[in-house]
């Protein structure tokens, strides 16, 4: 018997948020969600957000990669796993970074997009 997975469609921005409640749920620090519709074309929303450590930092991508995987949802693309200094996964309307803590302050993503509007996490 073949198991089927129901695939639930969910708008763009509560998928960003999914995502941004799943990497709460590890506790990620940090955690931006960038609105970049009328920035680019690369994505519709960025997430970024850190661990302490790298393994806190994998802890948090696999979660995310979990809560999505439940809906049906999976990444386009996925870079820097197992290190997990930056890990980048790429969900096609929605890209997150989710970084250890001195990777993130090295590559200073929020001076590169901080001028985007910010989504508030309930």
């Amino acid at each position: 018997m073949v198991e089927t997975i129901e695939v639930i469609e969910i708008d763009t921005r509560e998928k960003a948020l999914v995502m941004a409640r799943a990497a709460l749920e590890k506790k990620a620090e940090r955690l931006l969600v960038y609105d970049i519709r009328e920035i680019t074309s690369i994505a519709d929303y960025f997430i970024i957000c850190s661990g302490n450590t790298s393994r806190q930092a994998n802890a948090i991508a696999d979660e995310i990669d979990y809560t999505l995987s439940k809906q049906g949802v999976y990444p386009h693309h996925v870079e820097g796993m197992p290190e997990c200094k930056w890990v980048l996964m790429d969900y096609g309307d929605v890209v997150v970074h989710v970084f250890d803590a001195e990777t993130r302050d090295f590559y200073d993503l929020e001076g590169l997009w901080g001028f985007a509007p910010a989504v508030e996490v309930a």
